[in-house]
């Protein structure tokens, strides 16, 4: 067995490498885990007509550069919603699937609070920038925790963030995630949920994923961590050791067994 291959994808705030470096020290040299920052902010403004298709396209480029035939995709918040597009366009190239808190997973078979929640999502269109990031961040948690103040100063990338949440939101509302072929993907698949996230958003995209999909799931949840600060950054050691537990199990269910054959 070869080196494990996983390309990483961050949500719509961090930019990739500050989002994983911990988590890629924690995995060790071993893995070849691609820090894979979104095309969403590749200029100054969201590209033209993006979508998650304009992800799922830079994660095959990315793969395909690398001569990655098969790999792990890991993908958080956005890029979760990003890694599920991806599963269910290209399972083929995928050995495995591991999601921390994906942000959206298809707008079908909603409760009547994640309906409620989604509803303040929309109405953040209409917030000043100023405004926005406040927002945003307190509808992903329970009431009562304390979020992280902005940094200040607040660093150059910080600026593209809102036009690329507000992306984010908008593709949500009319993307087409092919349920059918999702629910044919027969890759193991983990989900790290913090306890202090909002239910009715993370927890509940994660029991419907297990509940609908995925026949091999595995959720596991971080007690004290919410989608702020998330176990990737805060607990990068305990994540590195679940990962590369799901990818050695997927990749040890790939090997073929050889067929023992008998002469005449």
């Amino acid at each position: 067995m070869g080196p494990i291959r996983a390309i990483l994808l961050p949500g719509s705030a961090l930019p990739a490498q500050a989002a994983y470096g911990g988590l890629i020290a924690a995995l060790g040299r071993d893995v070849q885990a691609i820090a894979k920052d979104l095309e969403l902010y590749a200029d100054d403004e969201p590209p033209p007509a993006w979508s998650l298709d304009t992800e799922i396209d830079g994660v095959l480029r990315d793969a395909d550069t690398r001569e990655w035939e098969t790999f792990h995709l890991v993908g958080y918040s956005g890029g979760g919603a990003a890694a599920l597009a991806f599963a269910a366009k290209h399972p083929d190239r995928l050995l495995s699937l591991a999601l921390l808190e994906a942000a959206w997973a298809g707008n079908w078979d909603w409760s009547p609070a994640h309906t409620k929640l989604w509803k303040k999502y929309e109405q953040l269109e209409t917030l000043p920038p100023e405004q926005f990031m406040a927002a945003f961040m307190r509808l992903g948690v329970k009431p009562g925790v304390v979020l992280p103040p902005p940094p200040d100063p607040p660093p150059p990338w910080m600026a593209k963030r809102p036009a690329g949440i507000r992306a984010f939101l908008r593709t949500f509302k009319n993307y087409d995630l092919d349920r059918e072929r999702l629910a044919a993907f027969r890759q193991p698949v983990f989900f790290a949920l913090g306890g202090l996230s909002n239910p009715d958003d993370y927890g509940e995209i994660a029991t419907r994923l297990s509940r609908v999909f995925f026949p091999d799931f595995h959720l596991e949840v971080f007690p004290k961590r919410h989608h702020f600060d998330p176990p990737h950054r805060i607990e990068p050691e305990r994540l590195a050791e679940m990962l590369r537990r799901h990818w050695q199990r997927a990749e040890a269910a790939t090997v073929v067994e050889p067929v023992e054959t008998h002469g005449g």
